[in-house]
């Protein structure tokens, strides 16, 4: 009994890191952010710290983790509803992706500033297989469903599945390259909304479903982050 309580307290403890590095990325910046910086938020030994994180840019990986996790499990019930077709979990759960970064949008720009650098080219990779290890599972029982039900066409759910989500993280690394010139002037939201009904499409042949299935951006999203009043701040200082 002893032993689980430990275990659950080392796991709430190293939440509480994870937070407050989330919080300080998100008002601060992750460059601006110090380890002191966080055991000052937390009133915590650099002991406690280096006993979860090896660096600080070890915190920075479990926070975009952290970060993952959450929204998965935000669009999870869409998932699994059962009333739902194949299709329309695969429409919820993009929208509801989408509306959850929405809602989160200081902290998805103070991720975009630090993610896109050179300097975190390896951390970013491995996260990106630990998204695609989390969606792919996701999206496979999605898409067999779907198929099933003939109202898409995938020989291999799984290997369907694999194809969507790269395709969803080409389509981030442009949108990101997107955002930037439009802070910029140098794109215009037509080319973005031309662009991202491109990888639509994709996904829609990718699929076999019928055209306007699925929406990767829509108006709103469109506006928020990449209309004239959609201010960054500094821009992303090293692109890729």
């Amino acid at each position: 009994m002893a032993r689980t309580v430990n275990v659950e307290a080392r796991a709430l403890r190293r939440e509480a890191f994870v937070d407050a590095g989330l919080r300080l990325i998100q008002n601060r910046g992750y460059e601006q952010m110090s380890v002191q910086d966080v055991l000052d938020e937390l009133d915590a030994s650099r002991g406690a710290f280096y006993y979860y994180f090896s660096s600080k840019r070890a915190l920075l990986e479990a926070v975009v983790d952290h970060v993952v996790a959450a929204a998965l499990a935000a669009v999870a019930p869409i998932a699994a509803d059962p009333q739902l077709s194949g299709v329309a979990k695969l429409e919820g759960v993009f929208t509801g992706i989408a509306g959850w970064k929405a809602e989160r949008r200081e902290l998805m720009l103070a991720l975009i500033r630090v993610w896109y650098s050179d300097d975190n080219v390896l951390t970013r990779d491995k996260l990106r297989l630990h998204l695609v290890g989390s969606l792919v599972p996701m999206l496979a029982a999605i898409i067999r469903q779907g198929t099933e039900q003939g109202l898409m066409s995938a020989g291999s759910p799984e290997g369907a599945a694999r194809a969507v989500v790269s395709l969803l993280l080409g389509a981030q690394d442009m949108a990101i390259e997107m955002f930037v010139g439009c802070q910029e002037g140098t794109v215009s939201t037509e080319t973005v909304a031309s662009t991202m009904a491109g990888y639509t499409e994709a996904m829609e042949r990718i699929l076999g479903i019928l055209p306007g299935s699925v929406t990767l951006l829509d108006d709103h999203n469109l506006q928020l982050w990449f209309g004239s009043g959609a201010e960054m701040g500094p821009l992303i200082s090293t692109r890729r």
